[in-house]
């Protein structure tokens, strides 16, 4: 149970006058001013940059580089289209200082401010006449007309609505950073996402140096798209490459090593997938999984069993996305399951093979979505043979393609071609 007091000193600020209907066919449908902020993947996943009017809700985990980020983006926008006002509510403004200098992100168009009280915000935004605002976080920020503590449901809610407000009354792009719950989501009242035009969530392994942004909403453009960075000592740099940064440091001559092509919303990926099968000393065998969806390694397993003969009841399976990288999508699964065989069957697989596939409960092998852009990636890396479920028409792509109606065949192709037993028996015997 909450308890919320309204008052009506906030609702006089931002309610604005009634507009009079108009006819559709007669509203301006011209698109809005793009502002970009020099940070190419984060202008890119944004369709060109932030939309002037418009607010973005940016998210991600604490640490993970939200601060960083945003600091680059408003440097970026200082320089290219006037003032950026920056409200640090959660650090000082020696902190910001000293991480603009780490970034070179310094600009006599930045403006700071450590305003928290939504009245004193108001003030700063009279003054500065900024193009583009960045408030970090949204949970900081507070409503003095309201009796309830920062953070809590009624001051996120009515706090960004009133920001949102700001940024279409003055035509100018408005950035809140959101905090994340410990399952990953945005934190606070789901309103937040609807109030806003665009969600971008801000991720990755705090182990690694790769970042990842998702477009989860966005009004002004298309979503599903994913951008990837690098931090460094200097800040986030683009990642224009970021499969041969996936794949640098492979090793190629261990088993259990398999290259997936895989789609990370619209943009096509190479993800080294390792696979680890070692006999077990414990009643129940573990499984590990990182970087991979631990309940789909779960049915790969129960189906490499049941229809390929190849059981891993008695031993440990460990899995992993090398890199940093998180592979979720199902045509992902016919590399694990290579991997895996592979590992128990100690078989090196071929150094040039890529591999793209759905695994179904009866073994069979289904054709993934956006095939053709897995294979053109491959090609592009310089990858020579894919092995693709059999329903794969050969296309436009110069890969040789080897076709697989069941993933029983596919180990047989790629396990067995040296003349000796199969796969399967490979793994039987040692299974045993």
């Amino acid at each position: 149970m909450v308890e919320e007091t309204r008052s009506g000193s906030r609702k006089s600020r931002v309610v604005s006058e009634t507009e009079p209907p108009e006819r559709l066919g007669e509203v301006d449908g011209s698109h809005h001013r793009v502002l970009t902020t020099g940070v190419g993947e984060f202008d890119r996943v944004l369709g060109g940059g932030l939309v002037a009017g418009a607010a973005t809700l940016v998210g991600g985990p604490p640490g993970i580089g939200k601060s960083t980020l945003l600091l680059q983006a408003a440097a970026g926008l200082a320089r290219r289209h006037g003032p950026v006002l920056y409200v640090s509510a959660e650090e000082s403004l020696a902190q910001v200082r000293q991480r603009a200098d780490r970034l070179r992100a310094v600009h006599e168009h930045l403006w700071v401010t450590a305003a928290s009280d939504l009245d004193q915000i108001a003030q700063q935004l009279d003054q500065v006449q900024p193009v583009a605002c960045i408030v970090d976080s949204v949970q900081t920020v507070s409503d003095p007309s309201i009796p309830a503590a920062p953070g809590s449901l009624a001051q996120v809610r009515d706090s960004a609505q009133w920001l949102v407000h700001q940024a279409r009354a003055r035509s100018a792009a408005m950035v809140l950073v959101g905090h994340v719950t410990k399952e990953g989501t945005l934190a606070g009242p789901r309103v937040l996402e609807h109030v806003v035009d665009t969600v971008v969530s801000f991720d990755g392994d705090g182990h690694h140096a790769l970042r990842m942004l998702r477009v989860a909403k966005h009004r002004h453009g298309p979503t599903g798209e994913l951008g990837v960075l690098e931090m460094t000592g200097r800040g986030l740099i683009d990642v224009a490459d970021a499969s041969a940064l996936f794949l640098a440091d492979r090793c190629v001559e261990v088993p259990g090593s398999a290259v997936v092509a895989t789609i990370d919303g619209d943009r096509p990926l190479l993800v080294e997938l390792q696979a680890l099968v070692v006999p077990s000393s414990l009643p129940a065998p573990r499984r590990s999984a990182q970087g991979v969806d631990s309940s789909r390694l779960s049915v790969l397993l129960a189906v490499l069993q049941q229809r390929a003969a190849v059981s891993c009841g008695s031993r440990d399976v460990y899995v992993s996305a090398a890199g940093g990288a998180r592979v979720v999508e199902p045509g992902a699964d016919l590399g694990l399951c290579l991997a895996i065989a592979s590992s128990m069957a100690g078989i090196t697989l071929p150094s040039e093979l890529v591999a793209c596939g759905e695994v179904g409960l009866a073994g069979e092998l289904r054709r993934p979505v956006g095939i053709e852009q897995r294979l053109a990636e491959a090609e592009r890396v310089g990858y020579r043979t894919a092995l693709v479920p059999a329903t794969v028409e050969p296309g436009r792509s110069s890969l040789r393609l080897l076709r697989a109606a069941s993933v029983t065949e596919a180990l047989d192709q790629v396990l067995g071609s040296s003349g000796r037993r199969g796969p399967v028996d490979l793994v039987r015997g040692s299974s045993a």
